[in-house]
């Protein structure tokens, strides 16, 4: 596949991609009113058990370093892509500025399908269950899927895939792993909307493949 035609598809993947999410507001609403978001009864419960155990064991320090986490989650995001990209124009590499676009792309396609699933499912927040959790600050939209988790398993399995040594690896998913939980430490999301978070993140990521180099 030429380097043109890749570059094609990613187009026609991001406009697909945006397609759901230029509804109109009263079509969003008809489709929020038609899949309302629905949990067994014994997950809801794991999920309530386990948000309301982490809420009563949290330190001022353990809370300073999750919320650096999740504060800085968008911008290790932007920088990985845009670190590669730079490391490809200082070496005169075509390889791994195609590689950049890869990373970004997952980035982006990503984005833009937790955005769309976030407004058709709404899930409302721990806070605002019918079990209330308290929670460290309160942001708004929906809660599931996790768009921290989503996000940061996308660029933890995108760097992987280009570059695949432990060193990399270990501390990508680390970054990943740790953004993830700090979501649901900081009391603003579900296990459950953290874990689907993460495959959804990691499955985009890898559909996006087809733009490395050699694919």
């Amino acid at each position: 596949m030429t380097i043109s035609t890749k570059y094609i598809l990613v187009l026609q993947i991001f406009f697909l991609s945006v397609i759901p999410a230029i509804l109109s507001a009263q079509q969003i609403d008809t489709i929020k009113n038609r899949i309302p978001f629905k949990e067994s009864r014994a997950l809801q419960r794991l999920d309530n058990h386990i948000m309301i155990d982490l809420s009563q064991h949290r330190t001022p320090e353990k809370t300073n370093i999750f919320m650096f986490l999740s504060k800085y989650n968008n911008l290790v995001n932007v920088a990985v892509p845009a670190g590669v990209f730079a490391g490809g124009v200082i070496a005169n590499d075509k390889g791994t500025r195609q590689n950049s676009l890869y990373i970004a792309s997952s980035s982006a396609v990503n984005l833009l399908v937790t955005t769309v699933i976030k407004r058709i499912v709404r899930r409302p927040r721990p806070f605002h269950g019918r079990v209330q959790i308290v929670a460290v600050y309160e942001p708004g939209s929906s809660s599931f899927p996790s768009g921290h988790a989503s996000s940061s398993f996308t660029t933890a399995t995108a760097l992987s895939q280009v570059y695949s040594k432990w060193y990399v690896i270990a501390p990508a998913y680390l970054w990943a792993g740790s953004v993830s939980y700090s979501r649901m430490y900081l009391g603003v999301h579900y296990p459950t909307d953290v874990a689907t978070g993460a495959i959804l993140g990691t499955s985009t990521a890898l559909s996006m493949k087809f733009i490395q180099p050699g694919h």
